[in-house]
């Protein structure tokens, strides 16, 4: 197993990069939001056609094989900080990629799971970040469904942050006189007027009907607080 190296040792060049393995669905759009962010990338992936159809999109596009070292090490992937194994498919890839890049001692590796069991093995393999894409955007959509919500995002701990309008019985008066924190369990965390950009509430902040809250609490008391009408 390759021996752990500090940041101090790894290229600068690679420092503010990150490498992206499986440029299938979710892979691809990773990557490519990370490029629009100025982030540079490299991404890989075994399919020739995947890879001729983002070379002029990503920083670096190659084909290769990522469960072999030698090909990983050529491309100086262990010089990485950051990565991510997007390989979904083919869960022995996936595992044997992630492994590697363990053993590289790359600090930061996140990597996407198709199941319970999946993420259980990428984690003791050591992957600081699992995902698990369709899972998490089929609860975000389920509640975006059934509630008012505009926008959810959910942490762990049983705690949300949601986009929402506000209900008839917060309009027209100070978020301190409206009591939201005592009646309904969340805190409004920031304000949206139309034409205008989000800023901070205060205690003084007066809501009116065409605003958009952010709202942050217990899971349960965010959807309920959406759910007012």
């Amino acid at each position: 197993m390759a021996r752990k190296r500090s940041n101090r040792n790894r290229r600068g060049s690679h420092r503010d990069s990150v490498v992206v393995i499986g440029l299938g669905r979710f892979g691809r759009s990773l990557a490519l939001e990370l490029v629009d962010e100025d982030t540079e990338v490299l991404g890989i992936d075994e399919s020739p056609e995947v890879v001729q159809s983002l070379s002029g999109s990503l920083t670096h596009t190659v084909r290769a094989d990522s469960t072999k070292e030698d090909a990983l090490r050529q491309l100086a992937v262990h010089e990485f900080d950051r990565a991510v194994v997007a390989i979904g498919s083919d869960l022995e890839a996936s595992i044997l990629t992630a492994s590697l890049l363990i053993s590289f001692g790359i600090e930061n590796v996140w990597a996407k799971a198709t199941s319970e069991a999946h993420g259980r093995i990428l984690t003791q393999l050591g992957v600081q970040h699992v995902v698990f894409p369709e899972h998490d955007m089929g609860q975000r959509v389920a509640h975006l469904v059934r509630g008012g919500m505009l926008d959810y995002i959910e942490f762990e701990d049983d705690f949300a942050m949601v986009k929402t309008t506000p209900p008839p019985d917060v309009l027209d008066i100070p978020l301190s006189a409206s009591a939201v924190r005592t009646r309904y369990g969340i805190t409004v965390v920031a304000i949206k007027r139309p034409g205008e950009g989000f800023s901070y509430a205060t205690p003084d902040t007066v809501v009116k009907a065409d605003d958009t809250l952010i709202v942050a609490g217990r899971t349960r008391a965010t959807e309920r607080f959406s759910e007012l009408r």
